[in-house]
């Protein structure tokens, strides 16, 4: 029986969906009777490694529950001395969040120190086993993670796919990524038009996230230009700080002449405003180049929305094609074509009224469970992974 966690990852005062959802699952644990604490970082990334304007969220409480600042990311003899403390403590289970290989010489050791005390089980919860903006020596920083860890959960197949090539063996549950449900109620679009000072005559698309490479912001921008002769009459909507050259995009915008069909708010979406940006929009478009699952489809879900994604990673696996949304080819005219026919077909109810059942699948409890689960088969199982 689990009687106390500690989830190892970003949580508040980090911002971000991941610092988000830790907490998140910390909640779903403490209601069912469990002592949950959370050991987040003193320093996370360094500032020169940082490309946005802040790690931080402004004018938020912290939780309710213990949210300790422990880990310095950069300092090995913080890494020995964190992972000695848990040892002694000795909870009954400790997650990890993984998702970058710059963190994995902190949290490698920090796993391994507390292994010594030859009670506790740890899991890492999967976000990216092969990161999308690769460097070099990715392979060897993730390789010494995932030594240590004694079995994982994943929450898309194609993340299971990658970590199963390299350890056949090691212990894996699948739960997809669970709704993002603390955003609060749905608002009416004319509401949510009106707050963010749109034109309430306007069809609008949401782009949503931080704008990097890898998620096809370009793509999107020329798909636009090969709807401008079709019938389907929006703008778009990008809401999201810059993480890769902004510039660039404008410069795109200029070049397909489409600069006036989009809005921009480049900024960092704070929670108490997201809803105002899901429940402006008719349609929520991913046009990912590279990913394994996406934070922005749960939080479509929680907001019955439709979506248009890449069939890229984990994507298509939420996003069932033609019921919640359509699931095309990771290019410009592909896309153009899927968000011309939403609107000349009137899409959105079908595919908003299938949003609000299918979104019943990605719960909180399912991954509680999941866990469970894997805890159980650890417990019993004679045959442990040490690294």
């Amino acid at each position: 029986m689990v009687r106390h966690i500690v989830i190892i990852g970003p949580a508040y005062p980090y911002r971000g969906g991941i610092a988000a959802t830790n907490e998140r699952l910390a909640q779903e644990f403490i209601s069912s009777g469990v002592k949950v604490s959370i050991y987040t970082f003193s320093l996370q990334y360094p500032t020169f490694l940082f490309p946005g304007k802040t790690q931080y969220v402004e004018n938020t409480k912290a939780p309710s529950f213990p949210v300790l600042r422990k880990i310095n990311s950069i300092n090995p003899f913080n890494w020995i001395k964190v992972g000695r403390e848990l040892k002694k403590i000795k909870p009954d289970l400790v997650i990890v969040r993984y998702w970058i290989p710059f963190l994995a010489p902190a949290l490698g050791t920090v796993v391994r120190k507390i292994k010594k005390n030859k009670f506790t089980k740890v899991i890492a919860l999967v976000d990216n086993f092969i990161p999308h903006e690769k460097r070099p020596g990715d392979k060897m920083l993730s390789h010494y993670f995932m030594k240590a860890i004694d079995g994982c959960v994943v929450m898309s197949h194609s993340v299971k796919a990658d970590i199963e090539k390299v350890y056949s063996s090691k212990p894996i549950e699948y739960c997809p990524h669970p709704l993002f449900d603390h955003y609060g109620k749905i608002i009416p679009k004319v509401e949510a038009k009106k707050a963010l000072k749109l034109n309430p005559d306007k069809n609008y698309i949401l782009f949503f996230g931080l704008v990097r490479d890898y998620k096809g912001l370009d793509l999107l921008i020329e798909a636009v230009s090969l709807t401008k002769s079709t019938n389907a009459d929006y703008e778009v909507i990008v809401a999201g700080e810059f993480y890769s050259d902004e510039e660039k995009y404008y410069a795109l915008m200029d070049k397909f002449n489409v600069r006036d069909k989009f809005r921009v708010f480049a900024q960092f979406i704070p929670d108490d405003l997201v809803p105002y940006f899901f429940c402006a929009a008719d349609v929520i478009v991913q046009p990912y180049k590279d990913a394994t699952q996406s934070g922005v489809t749960q939080v479509a879900y929680h907001f019955n929305k439709p979506m248009i994604v890449t069939n890229v990673g984990g994507l298509p696996e939420m996003v069932h094609h033609k019921k919640v949304g359509y699931v095309v080819a990771p290019n410009a005219p592909a896309i153009a074509q899927a968000i011309a026919k939403f609107y000349n077909e009137n899409r959105e109810k079908d595919f908003s009224a299938m949003a609000a059942i299918e979104k019943n699948k990605y719960s909180w409890k399912r991954m509680e469970e999941t866990i469970y689960i894997l805890f159980s088969k650890l417990h019993y199982n004679k045959k442990t992974f040490n690294g």
